[in-house]
């Protein structure tokens, strides 16, 4: 589900479907044409007899209904709905506002109440305020027996169900694939995914961080050395490819390898060969090599710092993993996945979540993504009282705060200490995770840390 835009634009991903009761067919014309130009699929009916019938036999999100009609009124529809359709949310609209029908109809069911006029705007805001309170219901429902898809994703949402195809479709083939994506938004997962989906799941997975290995070490650690070739060389050692002969190796962050070490990947993957460091022998590997990058390598080839040829030969398949905040209710599923997950390994019971909190997760933007999400989840289960997670419960930087909103008047370091001390925090103190989420290198991190007189043991 995606949110309003900044030009007030609702859009939706699927068509939700909804009902609209009136006796006045103009406002059923305007309504019908004002909510199918934002993508909902609409019905109307011009009585409440008739708005039954189409409940009974249509599945329906929403039911927008008139106060005052003929014979049987909108309060009464409100109370048939709420009683008979429990995953059906309701607003009520009318030109006979009083503060006494509105407080009755939010007590018996409505979520939302608008008086007649309004805006499209104050109409499309409405709904998608209330829309969102039902996707929030139905995940928490979803949530209660929730579990990981046979390797190990988590996800209900368009954008998860079309990796779950992509990974499929990439399990039948022998070609490279480069997976892309934000840090933490699971490409690890995705790699595995493919690897044990496919024909060679009863071979090896060699997972690489090629952003952890020093530059000097690089060759030996993925060819292989033989005795004596360099110091410390004190036995002969397979390297990672020959360590996946057979199954696949899985080279992350591939970005951050340089030009010398991409021209030996480049000649592996064109020859599926390697030569071992000290040796001028050859050997043959049968490898499938999937890569995965949070950066953009058309981007970095077109500035000198990433071969062209090499890009062009792992980007045969791409699966582009999408970041949390454009999951919608999979957050909610995460969420009370992580909630399940952690409370067991604490020894408690699964906490719930109150609906702001879950509104306010699903609102925030996750630089880190699920990573993030794991580590706050984690974090309010230990460290929460009681069974109810609420908002004052969740980390600060996720809260709504009226100095930061007004607070254009900050030195710039304040804001970026601010910033940088929430993140860390968001993650445990995990210096790799939250350099990761601030764009920024460790070193980079530990400078700043140390300009701000924070805590840096590493």
């Amino acid at each position: 589900m995606r949110h309003k835009h900044r030009e007030g634009v609702y859009k939706v991903s699927d068509k939700e479907r909804i009902l609209i009761v009136d006796d006045s067919i103009n406002t059923l014309e305007v309504l019908q044409r004002n909510l199918t130009s934002q993508g909902y699929k609409v019905f109307t009916a011009s009585g409440v007899g008739e708005a039954i019938k189409l409940l009974e036999t249509l599945t329906l999100d929403l039911v927008i209904t008139d106060l005052r009609m003929p014979k049987v009124s909108g309060m009464d529809l409100i109370r048939h709905v709420r009683e008979n359709f429990k995953d059906t949310e309701i607003m009520m609209i009318t030109g006979y506002a009083s503060i006494e029908s509105a407080v009755e109809a939010v007590k018996i069911g409505a979520e939302e109440y608008l008086s007649k006029p309004f805006t499209s705007e104050e109409l499309f805001a409405a709904v998608r305020r209330t829309l969102d309170k039902l996707i929030l219901r139905r995940a928490r429902n979803k949530s209660t027996d929730i579990a990981p898809a046979p390797y190990g994703i988590i996800g209900q949402s368009v954008a998860i169900k079309k990796i779950f195809s992509d990974i499929e479709k990439a399990a039948s083939t022998s070609a490279t694939v480069l997976i892309t994506g934000e840090s933490g938004t699971g490409k690890e997962l995705v790699a595995r995914a493919i690897h044990y989906t496919g024909p060679r799941a009863s071979s090896p997975f060699v997972p690489v961080n090629c952003g952890g290995i020093p530059e000097g070490l690089l060759a030996s650690e993925h060819f292989g050395h033989v005795k004596g070739s360099f110091t410390g060389a004190t036995e002969t050692r397979a390297g990672f490819f020959q360590t996946a002969d057979g199954g696949t190796i899985f080279l992350d962050e591939i970005s951050d390898t340089g030009l010398s070490m991409q021209a030996k990947l480049l000649r592996v993957l064109q020859e599926k060969e390697v030569c071992m460091v000290g040796s001028t022998k050859t050997r043959k590997v049968d490898v499938r090599v999937l890569a995965a990058t949070n950066k953009d390598l058309r981007l970095l080839s077109n500035k000198g710092v990433f071969r062209e040829d090499l890009y062009f030969r792992l980007n045969v398949i791409t699966i582009d993993l999408p970041p949390l905040r454009e999951r919608g209710e999979d957050i909610v599923l995460l969420t009370y996945y992580f909630a399940a997950k952690f409370a067991g390994e604490a020894g408690k019971s699964v906490p719930s979540f109150s609906d702001n909190a879950l509104q306010v997760i699903k609102n925030y933007h996750w630089p880190g993504n699920i990573r993030e999400l794991e580590n706050v989840i984690n974090r309010l289960v230990v460290m929460t009282d009681g069974n109810l997670i609420e908002v004052p419960d969740l980390p600060s930087l996720m809260r709504f705060s009226a100095l930061r909103t007004a607070g254009l008047n900050r030195p710039l370091a304040e804001v970026e200490l601010e910033y940088i001390s929430n993140v860390l925090s968001s993650v445990g103190g995990n210096k790799t995770q939250a350099s990761e989420i601030l764009g920024i290198d460790r070193k980079t991190l530990r400078e700043k840390l140390k300009k701000f007189k924070l805590d840096d043991e590493s």
